[in-house]
């Protein structure tokens, strides 16, 4: 099971990071009876953080944020997380060493952009209290609980890279995935999910022009493959037509980096792999003081692991 990186821990307080993720490809195969998709893609963890402070001296939940785009109210993910995870316990007869939890996010992930920053920070919470608590809940039953806040819950409970089948809570672990790096760009609107899927049309995602990898045993995670290249993402038709400035930065940032970009989730993020930091760290040099005051964001992170 994945332990978030703890800067600090005592019985009162954890401080802990909750990173994001990529979509490296993602493919939707169909759609089920309750309204959610089918999908297949290759998860990734990437090093760009959110940091969570756990107050476990409180006897309720609360939830606050330094973003006013993220709720701090009960809809809040990571606030329904530690509901859930003091619910089951007492269910289970758990003994907990606290009553509640305050929660502190402090949004360093673009909030709508195909990161999973909110998915992260539900995982987090349930991975973080059932740490202060001795682990008494399994992997399998956090991901169950997860499961039930969103389909990349229990991918971030998984928290490695990941073959991510039924709507994403099926996980088979990469083999020998590379390390290697990303210079990620947010072009600066948040893409809504449920609209994007809204606006799939399932006559266009069996496009001949691509490849199905279905499994590690098909995948050759070298960049002298290229496989960083050949990616797809059959959400990036339906985000690009709602929010053509997705389309508009992934041609530009193509073009001055002189590489395929591919865009992560339902976007908005758009993303280019590099096998190096110092290839790497050259194009966002290149990319930054291009879009000084743009408001697109750029981020060079370490993909595959959540730390630098």
């Amino acid at each position: 099971m994945w332990r978030p990186l703890a800067n600090k821990i005592d019985l009162k307080r954890c401080v802990l990071s909750s990173p994001g993720k990529l979509n490296l490809f993602l493919y939707v195969t169909g759609k089920r009876e309750d309204g959610f998709h089918d999908l297949y893609s290759l998860m990734v963890p990437i090093s760009l953080c959110d940091e969570l402070v756990l107050d476990l001296a409180r006897r309720d939940i609360r939830v606050s944020c330094d973003h006013p785009d993220v709720p701090g109210d009960a809809t809040n993910l990571a606030g329904r997380a530690a509901a859930l995870y003091i619910e089951t316990c007492n269910v289970q007869g758990v003994a907990l060493p606290f009553e509640g939890v305050g929660i502190h996010i402090d949004k360093n992930i673009p909030v709508g952009s195909g990161l999973g920053g909110g998915s992260s920070n539900a995982a987090t919470v349930l991975v973080g209290l059932n740490r202060a608590a001795g682990g008494p809940l399994s992997e399998k039953t956090l991901a169950q609980i997860g499961r039930s806040l969103g389909a990349d819950v229990p991918f971030f409970i998984f928290g490695r890279p990941a073959f991510a089948r039924g709507v994403g809570e099926l996980l088979e672990p990469v083999v020998d995935f590379p390390d290697c790096w990303a210079i990620v760009v947010n072009p600066g609107v948040s893409a809504s999910t449920i609209d994007v899927y809204k606006k799939l049309d399932f006559r266009l995602t069996s496009d001949s022009d691509y490849t199905i990898y279905t499994g590690s045993n098909d995948m050759t995670f070298t960049f002298d493959s290229g496989w960083g290249e050949n990616l797809h993402n059959d959400l990036e038709r339906p985000s690009c037509k709602l929010y053509p400035e997705i389309e508009l930065t992934k041609k530009e940032m193509a073009v001055l980096l002189g590489k395929t970009v591919h865009m992560s989730g339902s976007g908005s993020s758009l993303f280019a792999l590099y096998p190096n930091h110092d290839g790497a760290k050259v194009d966002l040099r290149t990319l930054t003081n291009r879009w000084s005051g743009t408001g697109k964001d750029v981020f060079l992170v370490r993909v595959g692991q959540t730390t630098m």
